[in-house]
Order: C-alpha cells, then structure tokens, then sequence
C-alpha cells in the first residue's frame, strides 16, 4: 500500500514546553486516519509541522515516499488548520473562484465541489450569510479544488451544533468514499469512532497508540470472574503467567490480561488450583474505556 505521509522522532519544543516527543507513525492511501487526544496534547502541532507552517525541533517528515520536496508536495494536499476565511460580501462561487485564480485551478471544479459539500444551491449567496456548519463546508470544497492525495483536518466540527456536525461527517465519509485519503485531528472520540479507520492516540505530546479503531479496543480483553472466596480467587490469579493485573468492581474480580488467555485455560487453571467459578465472562473494553485508561495510564504504550 502506497505511503502518503511518514513521521519519524518527531520533538516539537516551545521554550522549556515539550509540545511533542518522539513521535512516529505512517500514513497510508485511502484510508482515514485520525488523530485522537485532549486539548494541549499535541495534534496541531504535529499537523503544523507537516504543513510546513510550524518548525520542528528534530526529527523528520516525509511526503510521498520521500520522492519530492514538501514545498512540491503539499501541492497535492488539501488543508484546512484554522477558520474559515472568506471574503465575507463576496458569493461562496466568487471566494472559490479567487483560490481557483490563484492556485491556477479550473474554474470548472467549482460546481463539482459545491456539489459535494451540499452547497451548489447557495453558490450565489454571500459568505456572511452563512452558518458556521456551512462555512466549515466551504471550506473544505475550497481545500478540495486542486483535487488533492489527501485532505487535512484540523477539529472539524469544533463549535457546530449536532445538524452540523452530522453534516461535516457525512461530507468526511463521501470523500474518503471517493478514494481521498483523510487525516483529522479531534478531541472528540465519537467523531474519531464514526468517521476514522484508523488513530494515533495523543497525550501530552506522546503517543500512546497507533492503529486500527477496532484494534484499539480490541486490544485489550479482560475476564470478570467470581467464587465464593474472591479473596483465595485475587491469590491464585496472580500466579498465572498471562495475568497483568486484578482490580475488584461490584463483587466481581476484573482479570486483565498481558498475553492471549482462553476462557477454558482460565477455567481448568482455577479448577486445578481447588477455586470453582460461579460467574466468567470475557469481555472486550469499549473504545471509551480504552480511551479513557490510554489518555490516565501514566505509560505510554504503541502498538
């Protein structure tokens, strides 16, 4: 699969704040990657430096394979990092024309890309007539004109109501459809969950996970257990190779796992050791929960 973007050690340092550190991932063609962390943690940073707009400290980037310059790759990137900025009495078709003018684009990919983001009926309307949902959607028809490899977000759907928001995510979705590759930065995990295949998990400036959606959940599976002695139970879990660690919840013993572990091989484990189960279940964390242990822990962890 093609590389479109690659990230290696990367360090971001603003005066005694460390904004990055050693950070590293790729970004592949096609898919939609997003990149997931609370406020201060890093994304914008990381999508600054790429974009050329923001210097790093050290490490490197790389567009493409490394087969062209950034300044000659950026050309087949679309961005959108701050707030929309139009002409505000000027139409949404007149401020697209201006970009089309000045990035030498046809004018005929205007149409095309109202079109796309729901706007072709209010192409003559002016920009200060818009709502902040379809200044958002201007926006990324204007980012999308030159056609671009890939299109970067930057919190899309910061301060949208839910009709917005629903909106941005849709127009997301129809063109990863069509075969754009996609890299977002959120806060939001739901909007992460909805739109993106893939995440880079961000917590103060490190990386905490890179990969699947569904491998960030699934990647941590635990069992809930319970006996008539929890306490003998708590004992003789500990000596099994595959437990990294046991907290207590309801009266049920939550047993997380550091290597692949069966229900049955837990079960037999437990008979042999005289303890009888009267509850076992094996559940899998759901991606809020992962999120929630990811963005605590203390550790980062990559995958």
């Amino acid at each position: 699969m093609e590389t479109i973007l690659t990230i290696e050690n990367l360090h971001k340092r603003y005066g005694r704040i460390q904004a990055l550190k050693n950070i590293s991932f790729e970004i592949q063609k096609g898919r939609v990657y997003g990149i997931l962390g609370p406020n201060g943690s890093g994304k914008s940073t990381t999508l600054g430096i790429v974009l050329n707009v923001v210097n790093r400290t050290s490490g490197s980037y790389s567009w493409f394979g490394g087969k062209m310059q950034t300044h000659e790759a950026l050309k087949k990137v679309g961005a959108i990092i701050e707030r929309p900025n139009f002409y505000p009495y000027m139409t949404a078709e007149e401020n697209l024309k201006l970009v089309c003018k000045i990035k030498s684009i046809d004018y005929s990919k205007i149409d095309e890309k109202l079109n796309l983001v729901d706007l072709a009926e209010r192409k003559n309307s002016k920009f200060s007539t818009f709502s902040l949902g379809m200044k958002q959607r201007l926006a990324i028809a204007s980012a999308l004109l030159n056609d671009p490899e890939i299109l970067i977000l930057d919190e899309p759907t910061n301060g949208l109501d839910p009709q917005g928001i629903h909106q941005i995510r849709d127009i997301i979705k129809k063109i990863a459809s069509q075969g754009t590759t996609i890299l977002l930065a959120s806060h939001l995990l739901d909007e992460v969950e909805k739109v993106c295949s893939h995440v880079v998990v961000l917590r103060k400036g490190e990386m905490l996970y890179s990969g699947s959606v569904d491998g960030m959940s699934a990647n941590e599976s635990f069992f809930e257990v319970q006996c008539e002695d929890n306490e003998a139970l708590k004992i003789v879990l500990t000596e099994h190779s595959a437990v990294d660690r046991i907290t207590e919840e309801d009266g049920k013993v939550l047993v997380y796992l550091k290597s692949e572990l069966s229900a049955s091989e837990l079960n037999l484990f437990l008979f042999s050791k005289n303890i009888a189960l009267n509850h076992l279940v094996k559940r899998k964390n759901s991606l809020e929960a992962q999120f929630l242990e990811l963005t605590q822990n203390a550790s980062p962890k990559n995958n």
